[in-house]
């Protein structure tokens, strides 16, 4: 338990269950895992270790004696015959028959069709005729021997999902939480620990919640498999379903003009295309047409009639290269199926995830943390839909009025969809409203800068905003930082992107921008972004370590096995780019680790001798923390380099896989947020 967890419980008791559970009562039952988190929050929403053994127990002997599987379907079926009534656990989706004029219920597992269903169920739980609800449903078997009529009943059904909640105690609670720590709640709901992600990998992770919040919100997320971008819209909430891109069609997605019957946008809060990318694949023009409609103007047409609706529309799909590449040789839509890679479709998107930044998901990333009740947050985020935060910031900071309105209404749906997830009750200080705009701000550029690059008649777009002070803050996309040469270049005109060797050893313009001119390093104040790549030790210190005989590296946390490692790596560096001939003397003020200094201690002394016979003299002293205030390299070379975070600039990775890029070359390893000032010591001096 940590201290978050015990917070976690005692604001929301009986609402909340650690997160790990899920997998140790699932077994093999192909149930979404809301289904899972509701029998948990029955019997194990609690923090006491004797009852959550307990209520394991009682859940895996529901799941055991009512739960579906389709190869025991059979014994299902005689266990009614011979009881008369049995509970079970099952998808259950109706169907009006209209030669009858009866709503007929079929059972996904059990394999029960044309079980007469009433009409107040139907009325009560519309969503059965769509896509069909998990639900507990009482099953009867009457049969007086004559009768023709199908002998199965249905005496009772209830949807697995939260009947009430009291907001009002959300939002009281929600006050007794940092920012920080909220951002770690939703993500351990969500099935994430949090100390494996940096604050922006967080957010956006958070950011595929924002279509459960608001509506008619549209989302896409391109990037590598394997990143669990379809994961939230198929097992999260019961109030979104998710679709393979290939599997919908008109009548489906929109209406049956036929029947007249409404289809998945009438009744789910979140419809999400999984597999949505694929050039090749066959698409009906007649819905995407319909699909622009919708998802510009809320509405749609069946014959001469025009019908809304509010749900969000999601789309997630693989990417085939690497960023750059698609920046040199098409764009960042590269992989969409042919009839959606159109401009007017694109326009509609509001935000655009960058998927390439979400680490593919690894086993110790799972959370076994305490989160919410799946189906109580979802209830929650329903119930947001009706609240409107987009104006939050405006007292605040004023959008350039370069935006158009259909920028100015994506940008505003993604900042409102943030604004509800985080601060529900309000209480958001200035500098995190700051940081939400940003962030929705980028995610709508990312969409409009790659319009511009398919369509030649979308014009420049300034996208920043202004504080109440004058100061204007440019915003801009990550992959633009790191790649400025590509991404501000139309398709044609872009010049070959800098090798990664090339961008280790400082050359291309796709390698970050220092303070580097023909007259040698200059000084400066440098800021890095969380996710960014292509930074090394080599090109952060060593043209302002060059020559360098004596170097001091004052750093109170070179103590955890990750930190010695940077220590390494920062000598090695060393090593490799000096003279042969040329020895240097390098020192460390470090704080002793006071519960390993042992093994503290024996790992440096593994360092200094690995690096001796290089030319490269290490030696070390110990202070108490307390007493060291900086993190800097000061060097003989005439320059001290001021460190905010110290070394420990790379996010986490598997130390133990040594057959990954991130272990051996540092230029492909994500980086937290850190900045960096190099000052020259004559003016340091003066």
């Amino acid at each position: 338990m940590t201290t978050l967890d015990d917070k976690i419980n005692q604001h929301f008791p009986g609402l909340v269950v650690r997160k790990d559970l899920v997998k140790a009562v699932k077994g093999n039952a192909i149930v979404p895992s809301y289904v899972l988190e509701y029998l948990l929050g029955q019997y194990c929403a609690t923090n006491d270790e004797a009852s959550i053994e307990t209520g394991i127990a009682t859940v895996q002997d529901i799941l055991r004696k009512h739960y579906v599987h389709r190869n025991e379907a059979g014994l299902i079926k005689s266990n009614i015959r011979e009881k008369g009534r049995w509970k079970i656990i099952d998808r259950v989706s109706a169907t009006l028959n209209d030669k009858d004029n009866v709503y007929e219920a079929s059972f996904a597992n059990l394999g029960l069709n044309k079980i007469i269903i009433s009409t107040e169920t139907i009325k009560s739980h519309p969503k059965l005729l769509v896509g069909g609800v998990w639900c507990i449903c009482d099953i009867e078997y009457l049969h007086d021997g004559e009768s023709t009529d199908v002998p199965w009943n249905l005496a009772s059904l209830k949807p697995i999902q939260l009947s009430k909640f009291d907001y009002e105690g959300y939002l009281a609670a929600r006050q007794a939480f940092t920012t920080d720590e909220w951002i770690d709640l939703l993500l351990q709901t969500v099935g994430f620990q949090p100390e494996h992600f940096g604050r922006r990998s967080k957010l956006l992770q958070l950011m595929r919640l924002i279509p459960f919040v608001e509506r008619n919100y549209n989302l896409i997320e391109l990037g590598p498999k394997g990143t669990g971008k379809s994961h939230i819209f198929s097992e999260f909430s019961p109030h979104g379903i998710l679709i393979s891109g290939g599997e919908v069609s008109v009548p489906k997605l929109f209406v049956n003009n036929t029947s007249g019957k409404i289809g998945l946008v009438g009744y789910w809060d979140v419809v999400a295309f999984d597999e949505f990318a694929g050039r090749q694949k066959k698409v009906d023009k007649a819905l995407v047409d319909i699909m622009k409609n919708y998802m510009a103007n809320k509405s749609f047409s069946r014959g001469i009639e025009t019908l809304g609706a509010e749900a969000s529309m999601v789309f997630v799909g693989n990417t085939a290269h690497t960023v750059p590449y698609m920046l040199r040789h098409s764009d960042l839509f590269e992989e969409l199926p042919d009839k959606y890679y159109d401009s007017a479709f694109i326009d509609r998107i509001h935000a655009y995830i960058p998927g390439w930044e979400v680490e593919v998901i690894r086993s110790e990333m799972f959370s076994n943390s305490y989160g919410f009740v799946v189906d109580y947050l979802a209830e929650i985020l329903r119930h947001l839909r009706n609240q409107d935060l987009s104006g939050v910031y405006k007292p605040h900071f004023t959008v350039s009025s370069d935006i158009s309105t259909r920028d100015r209404d994506g940008v505003n749906k993604t900042f409102s969809g943030l604004m509800k997830l985080l601060f529900p009750g309000g209480g958001a200080s200035e500098d995190e409203i700051a940081e939400m705009l940003s962030l929705a701000l980028e995610c709508r550029k990312r969409v409009k800068d790659q319009l511009a690059r398919i369509d030649s008649t979308y014009p420049e777009t300034d996208f920043s905003y202004q504080r109440q002070s004058g100061q204007k803050v440019q915003v801009t996309t990550l992959e633009e930082r790191e790649y400025p040469d590509l991404y501000n270049s139309r398709r044609k005109d872009a010049e070959a992107p800098a090798s990664p060797l090339e961008v280790l050893n400082g050359a291309g313009a796709s390698a970050p921008s220092l303070a580097l001119s023909a007259d040698g390093p200059q000084p400066g104040h440098r800021t890095f972004e969380e996710n960014q790549k292509g930074i090394s030790f080599e090109r952060l210190f060593w043209p302002y370590l060059k020559g360098a005989s004596k170097i001091t590296l004052t750093d109170p946390y070179i103590r955890m096995f990750h930190q010695l490692r940077n220590l390494m790596e920062l000598v090695e560096m060393i090593a490799v780019n000096k003279p042969a001939e040329q020895e240097v003397d390098f020192h460390l003020v470090t704080a002793p680790d006071e519960f390993g200094k042992e093994r503290q201690e024996a790992q440096l002394v593994s360092i200094r001798d690995a690096v001796l016979g290089a030319g490269i003299r290490l030696t070390w002293d110990m202070e108490q923390s307390g007493e060291l205030h900086a993190r800097h390299i000061v060097a003989d070379s005439g320059w001290r380099i001021s460190l905010d975070r110290g070394l420990d600039i790379f996010q986490k990775f598997d130390t133990r896989d040594a057959f990954t890029l991130v272990s051996r070359q540092q230029i492909f390893r994500p980086v937290k947020r850190f900045e960096l000032i190099y000052i020259g010591t004559n003016d340091l001096a003066t």
